[in-house]
């Protein structure tokens, strides 16, 4: 199917202009011939017959003479010379005026690599081609801009990171040398102690992780392992997992999907995209709620959601698939990832031939997947 773009042939103009060229080329060469056919004849012969006899100091009869046998006779042949001398002068001039609109697109492809907030322009008759340079240039500058702010943000999470690391290595530190230089200290005090080492190790575990997402994430270039999935055992598997982070907060998984379901695709990539997913439901969903996972057929496809108590603000619900965007602003030590998790997510889905979208209201967020089903045989 054609784009309306080329139906309605933007290239009008431009074949106008070469339309009229080409006419008013064969017009001039027309009225060229004319001339030159009726030239020979008349004052214009005698005048070449005066000249011919000033030229060769000859008499008026005998410069006629020479006239007619060597230039009469051969008028046709002189003519056919004149008009092809004509028609490559007038033609090299034609190709140097079209040329300039290569010049022109030319410089407008060099413009595009230019950080400029001038916008590119052309000839009336390329303003076509000056509208698709425009807006691929926005499409850089855009995609620029976005990759600038990613850097940005990934260069923040890295100084953040940095930061919260140094706080729990610190208390692990401490702790152990209270331990180490206090060998005799109450059970109790020390049972406490090695409880709260444990968990700023655990937090220390998950800082360190963070950074080897940041670090590691690029998923373009990966290749896919794809294979006959069996969606409903997995998703069991990943809330069993997910139970200690469940249970800490009174919260827990409802699964709505038939037993046989099965999705195709990357088995490990796929596994990762619905963790990280139950991973955000549990972190921004309200205390002892129930977070419902649906798996269901739809024509060629298979549709996943997760759907938790909670919202996201509509500001924010537009870039939580961005590279290192947090939900989190306050960057909660609790809570606050790398930002990776959804981005991630959503490029592993992409892979797949999929998608990934969020809504929100004022009481729920849900997450909704779309797989395509295995070909078949």
């Amino acid at each position: 199917m054609k784009s309306n773009t080329l139906q309605g042939k933007p290239y009008d103009k431009l074949i106008q202009k070469m339309f009229i060229q080409t006419l008013v080329l064969l017009v001039a060469s027309i009225i060229f011939v004319i001339w030159i056919r009726y030239a020979g004849r008349g004052s214009f012969g005698n005048g070449i017959t005066n000249l011919i006899s000033t030229a060769l100091n000859i008499g008026w009869d005998e410069a006629a003479s020479i006239y007619r046998v060597h230039i009469r006779r051969n008028l046709d042949l002189i003519i056919t010379v004149t008009i092809i001398v004509f028609f490559v002068i007038s033609f090299r001039l034609s190709l140097m005026w079209f040329t300039k609109y290569f010049d022109e697109i030319v410089a407008g492809v060099d413009r595009l690599a230019e950080e400029s907030q001038y916008k590119i322009t052309m000839s009336p008759e390329l303003d076509f081609m000056e509208k698709k340079l425009n807006q691929v240039k926005d499409k850089l500058e855009t995609r620029s801009k976005e990759a600038h702010e990613a850097i940005q943000r990934k260069n923040e999470l890295v100084v953040y990171l940095a930061h919260d690391i140094k706080t729990p290595l610190t208390s692990v530190i401490g702790y152990l040398s209270l331990l180490d230089e206090t060998p005799d200290m109450p059970i109790d005090q020390k049972s406490k102690y090695v409880h709260i080492t444990l968990e700023k190790a655990y937090r220390l575990e998950i800082l360190i992780d963070e950074f080897f997402e940041i670090t590691r994430y690029n998923l373009q270039t990966v290749p896919l392992k794809k294979e006959s999935i069996d969606l409903y055992y997995m998703l069991i598997q990943m809330t069993d997992e997910a139970y200690p982070q469940l249970s800490a907060n009174g919260k827990q998984v409802a699964i709505h999907a038939a037993e046989d379901i099965t999705i195709y695709g990357d088995s490990d990539k796929l596994a990762r995209v619905f963790n990280n997913i139950l991973k955000n439901a549990i972190a921004y969903s309200n205390d002892g709620s129930t977070i419902n996972i649906t798996a269901e057929r739809k024509h060629n496809t298979t549709v996943i959601q997760f759907e938790n108590e909670g919202t996201i603000p509509p500001e924010k619900l537009e870039s939580i698939f961005e590279k290192f965007y947090r939900i989190d602003d306050a960057r909660s030590s609790a809570t606050g990832g790398a930002g990776l998790g959804l981005a991630i997510a959503k490029d592993i889905l992409t892979l797949h031939g999929g998608t990934i979208e969020a809504h929100s209201d004022n009481s729920h967020t849900v997450f909704s997947i779309t797989l395509p089903n295995a070909p078949l045989s």
